[in-house]
């Protein structure tokens, strides 16, 4: 066991995954616990945040799954009231939870386009709304949340796209309002890394995916969970509104 974030109480969402694998949010509370800190495991299916606590448990980690739907108010209330009520406060708010839209603009129907924005955009704020007098109360905080290097290439994905557009934003505004608090704000940007939410995609995208990066490796939810590791820790105490891009170097390409 690490001690990064020894004696921190870390709050994970999405921190389970849609199918056999470690996605993003899985690996960022697997590194989380095993840095140090107590990590309240969320998702919107418990089952899935237990199997990322028994995980966890098994590296003498500590660890609680807890269910709630971070498009509404009253769970992300709840969610910090549990980190708060069995640990004693809140230190890092890990903002993971997304859903995926592989629609073009004449394609995305106006219930989808809603979904995305709730789900991707709409969830960091109200648990980060949730989260910040528990932060405060403390000697200030980390909020990471996940966008995607969608917000920074011309994409396809056009609801996907805004909604992590929409997070940089969020990220910029909220890191300035936070900061006389001690709270910083950051965003990891990730690239085509390889988790269960892309497993349909098929062998033959996963090796254009990986032939994409100049760095000829894939990218994994590990590779993205040691980047929460960072920003939620105290070396990067002097880090905040900044985007941390994890993609192998595809976004310095115009493949």
């Amino acid at each position: 066991m690490g001690q990064r974030l020894a004696g921190k109480v870390a709050i994970v969402t999405g921190a389970g995954s849609r199918g056999p694998g470690v996605g993003n949010g899985k690996a960022a509370a697997v590194l989380m616990a095993r840095e140090g800190a107590r990590v309240l495991c969320v998702d919107v299916q418990k089952e899935r945040a237990e199997e990322t606590v028994e995980l966890i448990r098994a590296e003498q980690g500590e660890a609680r799954g807890f269910a709630a739907d971070v498009t509404r108010k009253a769970d992300c209330e709840a969610m910090v009231a549990e980190a708060v009520g069995r640990w004693g406060g809140l230190d890092v708010l890990h903002n993971n939870v997304g859903i995926e839209s592989r629609h073009t603009l004449m394609e995305t129907t106006e219930e989808e386009w809603d979904r995305v924005m709730a789900v991707d955009l709409k969830s960091m704020l109200l648990a980060t709304q949730a989260a910040v007098p528990a932060l405060a109360r403390g000697a200030g905080g980390a909020v990471t949340c996940v966008s995607s290097v969608a917000a920074l290439r011309g994409h396809g994905r056009t609801a996907y796209a805004a909604a992590k557009a929409g997070v940089l934003g969020f990220v910029v505004s909220v890191a300035v309002q936070l900061a006389p608090q001690g709270i910083r704000v950051n965003a990891i940007a990730p690239g085509m890394v390889w988790t269960p939410m892309v497993e349909d995609l098929g062998p033959e995208m996963r090796e254009r995916r990986r032939k994409a990066s100049p760095l000829g490796v894939e990218g994994t939810g590990w590779d993205v969970g040691w980047a929460a590791v960072y920003l939620a820790s105290d070396e990067a105490r002097w880090v905040t509104g900044q985007t941390l891009v994890i993609d192998g170097g595809v976004t310095l390409t115009s493949r």
